[in-house]
């Protein structure tokens, strides 16, 4: 396949997806099916636009949502968020030193599976002086499993008959990165999505503490943390919402818009997921993330459902 037919057809499905023809799990599927069978035309500009787009899209989602119902959400929820962090991050720990994994690998990926994936890997990365190679390896089994969550979550939720509120929750306490959490729960019902996206926005916090306890752990003092600066303007979409400063047909609008950028970021993330990068990634790095993983999804599944 020529090299412009292959940007045609990525422009394409990109279309399809801000027209609404595409849904989350879809978007992945086809983004890593274009990769498998072609190659993404323009995978350097793809983690750029992923980077950028998911803000956007979060920042837009705050127009849907309100200061008291948000407050609330994070209240109810703060418990269950640093529980399952600090557990996370002390199984981590432990488990990597069973594993005899390297420790900076086994500290990015636990760091990616206890907060926010992708955003917490890219934030403690330079904190603890990684290497390319494990930024790499982390990245690629946190971009795998989240793949996977989006098609299993939304079923496991049918299957619990989890509410709105508690699927949410449990999305955002158990997913890895941000456009997976928000990608599984849209189909579910908005009141999951505005859940979901509040706790996991407020875990995303957590990167800074985070961030803190890993100089400490490696020693690197000195190190500049990365702060999500982009929270700030989702709390301030919030605000405006809840102010009716913009007439409602606005404001849907931007969420309707936003949520379909998603869908796009969501694509781009399957085309940049490699068949080639899994293998390369040896047994023992997926083994830790799948232990993590499966630890942090079923003790919150239990929390949540007894």
């Amino acid at each position: 396949m020529t090299a412009i037919v292959q940007k045609t057809l990525f422009f394409l499905i990109i279309v399809l997806a801000l027209l609404g023809y595409i849904n989350s799990p879809t978007a992945l599927l086809v983004g890593f099916t274009f990769t498998f069978f072609f190659k993404n035309p323009y995978s350097q500009y793809s983690q750029i636009a992923i980077y950028y787009l998911l803000k956007i899209a979060v920042i837009g989602l705050g127009f849907g949502m309100f200061l008291k119902e948000t407050l609330t959400t994070s209240k109810n929820s703060f418990g269950l968020t640093s529980f399952s962090i600090l557990l996370t991050v002390t199984l981590g720990i432990f488990l990597g030193k069973a594993l005899k994994l390297d420790k900076k690998l086994s500290h990015l990926i636990t760091s990616g599976t206890s907060i926010c994936g992708g955003s917490a890997i890219a934030a403690i990365s330079p904190v603890i002086k990684a290497d390319y190679k494990a930024i790499s390896i982390a990245l690629s089994v946190v971009f795998f499993l989240n793949a996977i969550a989006l098609f299993v979550f939304p079923a496991a939720g049918h299957y619990f008959e989890l509410t709105q509120n508690q699927f949410g929750l449990w999305c955002a306490i158990a997913i890895h990165d941000t456009s997976s959490v928000i990608g599984a729960t849209i189909g579910y019902g908005d009141e999951a999505l505005r859940t979901a996206t509040t706790v996991k926005l407020s875990r995303t916090l957590w990167i800074i503490p985070l961030s803190i306890l890993s100089t400490f752990l490696f020693k690197t003092k000195g190190k500049k943390i990365k702060i999500p600066y982009f929270i700030l303007a989702f709390i301030a979409a919030i605000l405006i919402n809840s102010s009716h400063l913009l007439p409602t047909n606005i404001t849907e609008s931007i969420v309707m818009i936003s949520k379909r950028l998603l869908v796009v970021t969501l694509f781009l993330v399957g085309s940049s997921l490699s068949v080639s990068d899994l293998k390369s990634t040896g047994f023992k790095p997926i083994l830790f993330a799948l232990i993590l993983w499966a630890f942090i999804s079923g003790i919150s599944l239990i929390f949540i459902l007894y």
